[in-house]
């Protein structure tokens, strides 16, 4: 816990949080990048918080791909993956592309399908199903792609699947990932991925997608070189954004650019598989990170998860007008079914994960019948309600798959993979923020015993409710569109760069319940008419106090957005903390 000041007071927050601002030094820079550029105060405050310099305050604002985009040639077996692609181009030689069935492997998949289909080239996909085959690359599949083509391309997956890469020859196996790699690599043609060991780990923070673009660039460069030129890269950051977003990847240095750009790309609506899916979602209004991730992002993601595997894929690499609206309409209806499908795990999770304890490094659960398509996102949400890495595992008769999720500051990736090297599961692997694992129902406790000691060692449940960090205060009155827009400047938002927390101080409030877990504020007293949403918080001991609110003033924390409902746009506090005023 800091040892500054508490913001406004408030040591133990309705959640249990001590609330955190800004301190003296910032304050005072912040006063001083304004003097210096002419910036808004709030905007200089959000700068500052992220480590921008009045100097940097320009470049940060507008990032530029052309500056920021690192060199393909930095990462190792590149020009050889891409040299290995143009040639099968060339040839005509039958490509299969090796996809994950989650928004970045679809992404990735569909960048190259439509780059190819740009060129005159038809590419096959595969995407395996989640339940029948698992993730990655296996066996039966790789042998029976390599009997037809010659060249398979494994995206968002492949750097552990050192079996069935071998399994592949004749064909050659290029790998495009950005997973944690192992000691040793699959015998690929070319292994592609910033994760791997013997890589600096400076574009540690690339998705799959970004991997494939900068192939892409190579291939771009070597095309230009032999005095031919590829297709509009540009008009594939729609896909980059989609996937850096939907994959949590730190919106830093080169993601940042990446998103903004993008989402100026998928506000044209070109592609015409993001065009319907953004229809049927009821998307009206301009792209954000925000929807990219919670709106778009859980309908690609359902046909993996419960559906088709390659539902997603073929959305986002089709050109069929009736083919999309077929298939965005069906990943609609899959989303709706998963949404049920994890309120009901998410429920029986969280009870077992509370009778294991609340005192440790790890939050897990485990139960017969659990969807595998869902253990994931019940693992953030176990994260989120406990504050500690948490992992969910489904099982079929003896066979457990499950999905883990961390906090941050944890290497959870590098935990599991720990476990699959000691024999405590059946396979294992992933990234600092997610892993995936199997296990047998014998290995179930002492994996979980052993994942929790490892968890522990890194700090994990060593403290209480993290501290609350809070940007500034922001008056009801002057909580407007254009404050919004203006502070939006700073965003791109998200992973690695959360959106400003405002607090709106010493408010009474009205509450009613919304769904079956939501609550709608009222803000009493604030002439601007502004309203709050506490999503999942009904029946919490926050949106218990704030329901019996009466006339009570409260302090209000949480984000700030644009509400644009039935054709008017009103300014609306998405809650993530409140505390007592009086």
């Amino acid at each position: 816990m800091s040892n500054s000041s508490a913001f406004l007071g408030i040591d133990s927050s309705l959640t249990g949080r001590r609330w955190i601002g800004p301190d003296a030094a910032q304050e005072r820079l912040s006063e001083a990048m304004g003097q210096q550029t002419r910036l808004p105060l709030p905007l200089c405050r959000i700068l500052t918080a992220r480590g921008v310099s009045a100097d940097q305050a320009s470049a940060f604002l507008t990032p530029q791909l052309r500056d920021l985009l690192p060199d393909p040639h930095s990462l190792r077996d590149m020009q050889k993956a891409a040299a290995r692609f143009l040639t099968a181009l060339q040839r005509r030689e039958k490509i299969a592309i090796f996809a994950d069935y989650d928004v970045d492997g679809g992404s990735s998949a569909a960048l190259l399908l439509t780059w190819l289909r740009e060129m005159g080239h038809q590419a096959t996909l595969y995407i395996p199903d989640r339940i029948d085959e698992g993730y990655g690359p296996n066996v039966p599949a790789m042998q029976a792609l390599a009997r037809d083509h010659s060249l398979i391309i494994c995206v968002d997956c492949g750097t552990l699947s050192h079996e069935p890469v071998a399994a592949a020859k004749p064909a050659d196996v290029v790998i495009l990932d950005h997973h944690l790699g192992g000691e040793t690599l699959p015998e690929a043609l070319a292994v592609v991925n910033p994760n791997r060991q013997d890589e600096d780990g400076s574009l540690a923070h690339l998705c799959a997608a970004a991997v494939v673009f900068l192939m892409l660039v190579e291939a771009g460069r070597q095309l230009r070189e032999a005095g031919t030129k590829g297709p509009d890269l540009m008009a594939l950051l729609d896909l980059v954004a989609l996937a850096t977003v939907a994959d949590v990847a730190p919106l830093i240095g080169v993601n940042r650019a990446f998103v903004r750009q993008g989402l100026k790309v998928m506000a044209r609506r070109e592609r015409v598989g993001l065009r319907a899916l953004a229809d049927v979602s009821r998307m009206d209004q301009a792209p954000t990170a925000y929807s990219l991730g919670f709106v778009l992002g859980p309908r690609i993601n359902a046909g993996g998860r419960i559906g088709a595997a390659d539902l997603g894929a073929r959305l986002l690499a089709t050109a069929d007008e009736a083919e999309a609206a077929r298939l965005a309409k069906r990943l609609d209806e899959l989303n709706s079914e998963r949404r049920e499908i994890t309120e009901r795990v998410r429920e029986e999770a969280l009870a077992q994960a509370e009778a294991h304890g609340t005192g440790g490094a790890l939050a897990w659960a485990a139960g017969d019948g659990w969807h595998p398509g869902v253990v994931g996102i019940v693992a953030a949400r176990l994260k989120e309600a406990t504050g500690r890495p948490a992992v969910v595992i489904g099982f079929d008769g003896d066979q457990g798959k499950g999905s883990a999720r961390s906090v941050a500051g944890v290497d959870l990736g590098a935990a599991v993979h720990r476990l699959a090297a000691e024999g405590l599961l059946e396979k294992g692997g992933g990234h600092k923020m997610a892993a995936g694992l199997s296990l047998t129902r014998a290995m179930l406790a002492p994996a979980m015993a052993r994942l929790e000691e490892l968890l522990a060692r890194q700090g994990a449940g060593a403290s209480g409710p993290d501290d609350l960090r809070i940007d500034s205060i922001v008056l009801p009155e002057a909580a407007s569109v254009a404050f919004i827009e203006q502070i939006a400047a700073a965003g791109p938002f998200g992973a690695s760069a959360p959106a400003p927390r405002f607090v709106i101080p010493a408010v009474p409030v009205q509450a009613r319940r919304i769904g079956e877990s939501h609550l709608k504020l009222t803000l009493r007293g604030a002439g601007a008419g502004i309203e709050a949403m506490a999503f999942g918080a009904a029946d919490t001991p926050m949106g218990q106090a704030l329901a019996a609110g009466g006339h009570r003033l409260f302090h209000l924390a949480g984000r700030l957005e644009v509400n644009n409902w039935g054709g008017k746009s009103r300014v609306q506090l998405r809650l993530d903390d409140a505390a007592t005023a009086d």
